[in-house]
């Protein structure tokens, strides 16, 4: 149950106790959702995103927040279960016989250095590819949590430029009725308390999220590259299944790795 409380929940959750605790305060749901502050914020926001990062890069922002609430699903029990298989396979007749069984993998990083280890690269032109390649993917997407990141600051900015706008706009009419004026500056206030809330949550949780969907990402390719490397150094399963398992944090490693198979590996 407390695995399903995931991104989606916690987003509600956090409308609720914000929005929520408004309205037990006497406050009115109209009072928050007027259309010129929203527009401030979320339009200057994404204006800034467009001068500063470019248009393509904001039709991106879109696919990435999918990406976000609804990430990529890794399972590096499975990678593995597949390499630790392979090590028999290969310690018995040799490396080209898992030529066959790649396709088995899903994970398209592993399966590409199984391919090139089957193809026969040698181990350090391996290394220095797949190191390549993860570098070049960390930087993708630390480039890509940037936007989120920098969403999070335009965001309370707007938010202000909206309220000095409605202030402005109050104390021009300074000598109107007094109520009037009150409800105007209580109006321009709208536009910096959604500034704030975009920022805090939705552009910086998902900037967040992201990096928590990098660090998976990364696991699971420097997984694939252990475990490739164990196979062409030709190492006994048990050691290749002992060295990959060390990369997993301590429950999984306790849930995969039982103390007698620990033991018999020790000794």
């Amino acid at each position: 149950m407390i695995k399903k409380f995931g991104t989606i929940n916690g987003f509600i959750l956090g409308v609720l106790s914000i929005f929520g605790a408004f309205l037990l305060e006497g406050g009115s749901v109209n009072a928050l959702f007027l259309i010129p502050p929203i527009i401030i914020v979320f339009g200057g926001t994404f204006a800034a995103v467009i001068i500063g990062f470019g248009f393509e890069n904001f039709k991106n922002m879109f696919r990435l927040i999918k990406l976000a609430y609804f990430p990529q699903k890794f399972e590096p029990k499975r990678i593995i279960n597949h390499i630790v298989q392979f090590s028999y396979k290969a310690r018995k007749d040799g490396l080209l016989s898992l030529d066959r069984d790649i396709n088995k993998v899903e994970f398209f990083f592993c399966k590409k250095l199984l391919r090139n280890a089957v193809d026969g690269t040698d181990p350090d032109s391996l290394l220095d590819m797949a190191e390549l390649e993860i570098k070049a993917v960390q930087e993708r997407h630390y480039s890509n949590i940037f936007i989120f990141t920098k969403m999070g600051g335009y965001a309370p900015t707007m938010g202000i430029l909206g309220t000095v706008m409605g202030l402005i706009m109050a104390l021009s009419h300074a000598g109107a009725d007094p109520n009037s004026l009150i409800k105007s500056i209580a109006t321009a206030f709208i536009a910096t308390l959604w500034g704030v809330f975009s920022a805090n949550l939705i552009w910086l949780p998902i900037a967040d999220k992201l990096k928590k969907c990098h660090q998976e990402e990364k696991q699971m390719m420097e997984l694939s590259l252990q475990g490739v490397l164990a196979l062409q150094s030709g190492d006994i399963p048990a050691m290749v299944k002992a060295r990959l398992i060390s990369m997993l944090p301590q429950k999984d490693q306790e849930s995969m790795f039982p103390q007698r198979e620990l033991g018999k590996i020790l000794r």
